[in-house]
């Protein structure tokens, strides 16, 4: 066989990506956004001398144009770089405890003071100073009337023990003001994301190509770059997806010495480990100009079992499952409960031939059940790469569903699988289920004992290495396939 190298034609070249470490130049954010500052207001300078060169010359437009430019740059550079900065270079404590987020109605308020401003600097109008002053001051106070409303408030969360995926769950959260004097207004609790990108900058070569769009053996020109991407600080989307809480908990009015509790209703789509890492108290209070929010340190797991709602595959093999469970433990006693026609699923050694003697017709005896309903349900995990993930995930739901449907009907019921002890404790079995994932690991079968109890086993293993003492004790659920 010719090697597929090869016969292919010439190899194509890896990516440019994968071999750009001719310049592994790592850039952090604090000095990305430090440096775009830097260029801000040295624009900023200049556009404020250009004004000042207008002005003199008697240019109105020039004037007004250079200005407006100086003012919005010094703008945009305190507003989206001198506050994080702020952040970074204050202490922890002071860093995590508040957070800043300008509001719309802030935007506004901010471009209407700066329009403002720019007709006084043209003006030399005392009045608009005055209105200028005020609307600076209307934003300092936000800022610390909103510092003090969220003093001295603590959070709590209350989760339910029990979970099921798609079924939706009441939770609590309260809010407690322990202040003696001062009320608050308009807390909301908030879940804090922790999926944000955040991390560093990296040059990282790539090649540029014209014209763009075609591939690569097809452009007229290709030479070396470089190009400045953001990296992940290796928290991915799948944290958000994996929070608690998505909504947040709005309460207008705390008194003084209070605590009022919000109930809310959470909802999980899929089975697993859910985990809130932080949560805040935000407010607008009291001109929604700033979105202020303390962090609390306070953090919540919850554990969501599979969804035990019947399902189309539970309504296919529930009736099998049943019929063969009846049979399987009919007879087993040694008190007679009934003498019936004899039926071909019936073992010869149950008929009664005095019976059946007198009557012309096969009689069987029936005997009543010494103990309760015994079942044991066998779960054998799959390998990885075995079946699909859909028929994994039906197959774990599955699993739930009939543990959780013979455990209320008063079935002894025992569980058995790889990495579970066995027993017959339903959380713990569900709480296996809640987290398992295809393993490689050995088959359950070969070396299952056979025991007095009805199995029911899902499995992914083909028929032929089943154990033949297994097929006339056990009802088969193979994974990615019922029957």
């Amino acid at each position: 066989m010719a090697d597929p190298v090869t016969t292919t034609g010439r190899a194509q070249a890896p990516d440019v990506p994968s071999r750009a470490r001719f310049l592994p130049f790592e850039m952090s954010e604090v000095w990305v956004r430090f440096l775009m500052a830097i260029v801000g207001l040295v624009l900023a300078f200049g556009a404020a001398l250009f004004s000042t060169v207008a002005r003199q010359a008697g240019s109105l437009w020039g004037t007004l144009v250079f200005s407006s430019v100086a003012l919005g740059l010094a703008a945009i550079v305190g507003l989206t770089t001198v506050p994080y900065l702020a952040r970074r270079v204050a202490g922890e404590r002071v860093r995590d405890a508040f957070n800043y987020d300008v509001t719309r109605v802030g935007i506004i308020y901010v471009l209407t003071t700066l329009l403002i401003g720019i007709a006084a600097l043209n003006t030399g109008n005392n009045l608009l100073y005055v209105i200028v002053a005020a609307m600076l001051a209307a934003i300092l106070v936000s800022g610390l009337a909103s510092a003090v409303v969220l003093r001295r408030l603590t959070l709590v969360v209350r989760l339910p023990e029990q979970v099921f995926a798609g079924r939706p769950a009441p939770a609590k959260i309260l809010v407690r003001n322990a202040r003696r004097w001062l009320a608050s207004f308009s807390i909301s609790a908030v879940p804090l994301r922790t999926s944000k990108i955040s991390g560093r900058w990296r040059w990282e070569a790539t090649t540029f190509g014209f014209p763009p769009g075609r591939p690569r053996a097809r452009q007229w020109v290709t030479m070396r770059d470089l190009r400045l991407r953001r990296l992940a600080d290796g928290r991915d989307d799948a944290a958000a997806r994996r929070d608690i809480f998505s909504e947040p908990a709005y309460f207008p009015f705390i008194p003084a010495g209070a605590e009022l509790a919000a109930e809310m209703e959470i909802c999980f789509p899929r089975r697993g480990r859910y985990r809130q890492d932080s949560f805040g108290l935000a407010t607008r209070f009291p001109f929604a100009f700033l979105t202020k929010t303390r962090r609390v340190r306070l953090s919540r797991e919850i554990l969501v079992y599979p969804a035990v709602e019947p399902t189309d595959e539970f309504f296919e093999v529930l009736p099998l499952i049943t019929g063969e469970f009846e049979i399987f433990a009919r007879g087993r006693g040694d008190d007679l409960y009934r003498i019936r026609e004899y039926v071909p699923e019936d073992s010869a050694r149950h008929v009664d031939w005095k019976a059946t003697a007198k009557s012309g017709s096969l009689k069987v005896r029936e005997f009543s059940r010494e103990d309760e309903r015994k079942v044991r349900l066998i779960f054998d995990n799959p390998g990885p790469g075995m079946v699909s993930e859909p028929a994994y995930e039906n197959a774990v739901t599955l699993a739930a569903s009939l543990s959780w449907h013979f455990t209320e009907a008063n079935t002894e019921v025992c569980f058995v699988a790889q990495g579970h002890p066995t027993g017959g404790n339903i959380r713990e079995f569900l709480a296996y289920l809640a987290t398992v994932s295809p393993q490689a690991l050995p088959s359950l079968l070969p070396n299952l004992e056979i025991s007095e109890d009805y199995n029911i086993i899902l499995t992914s293993q083909p028929r032929g290495t089943i154990p033949p003492e297994l097929w006339a004790c056990s009802y088969f659920i193979f994974i990615g396939s019922f029957h």
